[in-house]
């Protein structure tokens, strides 16, 4: 018969055990860095649903007391939670991973706060503002073993999921080329955030207009279908078809990747008239339309200009591949690995950062860039 003494050690040695094998496993502690970014709406509405059991959101760090408060109004959460600065959030809180929501050009200072300390770090797209900023923060989270990654909205999409998983296996043949064009009217007449507009058009914090905002979505996408293969080369030109409303970046571009044996074409706009992000990949036998989110169509060639046509309409991914919080939590938990050039991966936002790197070196050189193996 244990001991009283016996019996409390036993039940704080198996209680967690219990609770994890129940399905009670404690939420990641998560703190918000920045509220500056508009995707930072997704991971607030946790408190308009009244939490959530993946995640806790410990801190938040705001130095615009304006800024906070107005989310905390629309959100429902008490002003404690928000520090004037990264490190007296991490400081106060010490949550286990935080994810950023500021500039662009902020990312490598939060990799540094947070790799010491092992806390993981996830940013809005792209990684870095320039490669040296991605190779910083790769060094950083290499030496620290702590999980960095890049939170893209198409990474979410079933219809991209869909037509990986057909491409690999072989529905229309071996791949030729991909197309990707994301974008949208433009900054000025969509962002209704003040403090966002403020860096998202501005060439250092933002590293750049839509070849960035927009590219690197295709960049990542590309990458990914390339199962990690870098291209030969690339090419790119800009332009700035809004001066009035984008007078420091451009707003235009088109960016050529040459593989071996392939292709992709990527077309970042902020002057698309209707919203869209959308990639066609061409095999020999057929094509793969991803139109939107959930709209996927297969065209299997048939003689010169003919084909069959099947269409889907797509529900959205199993957890926790259909929200980049849970997936991070996930991750985080060890419960998935990341493949080597996973989405979300360090791995292949580091070639989207070359990429992106020879692309607007590209196109203000006004040459195409060769990259090296």
């Amino acid at each position: 018969m244990p001991t009283p003494l016996l019996s409390c050690f036993l039940l704080a040695l198996y209680l967690p055990l219990f609770a994890v094998a129940q399905g009670k496993e404690k939420p990641l502690k998560i703190g918000i860095v920045s509220l500056t970014h508009s995707h930072v709406h997704g991971l607030l509405a946790a408190f308009r649903n009244q939490g959530r059991a993946d995640i806790q959101i410990v801190g938040i760090a705001e130095a615009n007391r304006q800024v906070a408060q107005r989310y905390a109004t629309q959100y429902g959460f008490s002003m404690d939670l928000v520090y004037p600065t990264m490190e007296a959030m991490l400081e106060a809180t010490r949550p286990e991973a935080v994810t950023a929501f500021g500039p662009i050009d902020q990312h490598l200072a939060v990799v540094e706060a947070c790799a010491p300390r092992g806390i993981h770090v996830m940013v809005e797209k792209p990684l870095a503002v320039n490669l040296d900023h991605a190779r910083k923060m790769e060094a950083l989270a290499k030496k620290h073993s702590i999980q960095l990654l890049t939170n893209y909205e198409t990474t979410w999409y079933p219809t991209n999921a869909k037509a990986y998983a057909l491409l690999e296996a072989g529905e229309v043949g071996d791949l030729v080329k991909i197309v990707v064009r994301d974008g949208h009217r433009g900054p000025k007449h969509i962002v209704g955030e003040p403090e966002f507009l403020e860096w998202l058009i501005d060439p250092i914090q933002n590293g750049g207009g839509a070849i960035m905002d927009f590219g690197c979505y295709g960049v990542n996408l590309s990458t990914w279908l390339q199962r990690g293969k870098k291209p030969l080369s690339v090419t790119a030109v800009t332009q700035q078809l809004q001066p009035e409303n984008n007078p420091k970046v451009d707003d235009e571009a088109t960016i050529i990747l040459h593989y071996d044996d392939s292709q992709a074409l990527i077309q970042p706009s902020w002057n698309w008239p209707i919203g869209r992000k959308d990639m066609e990949v061409y095999g020999r036998t057929g094509v793969l339309l991803a139109d939107n989110k959930y709209d996927l169509r297969v065209r299997y060639a048939e003689g010169y200009d003919g084909f069959q046509e099947k269409a889907f309409h797509l529900e959205d991914r199993e957890s926790p591949y259909n929200d980049p919080f849970a997936f991070y939590a996930a991750v985080v938990r060890k419960k998935i690995t990341l493949e080597p050039y996973d989405l979300s991966s360090l791995e292949n936002n580091m070639i989207v950062m070359e990429i992106l790197e020879a692309a607007t070196r590209s196109a203000a050189e006004k040459k195409t860039i060769f990259l090296g193996k």
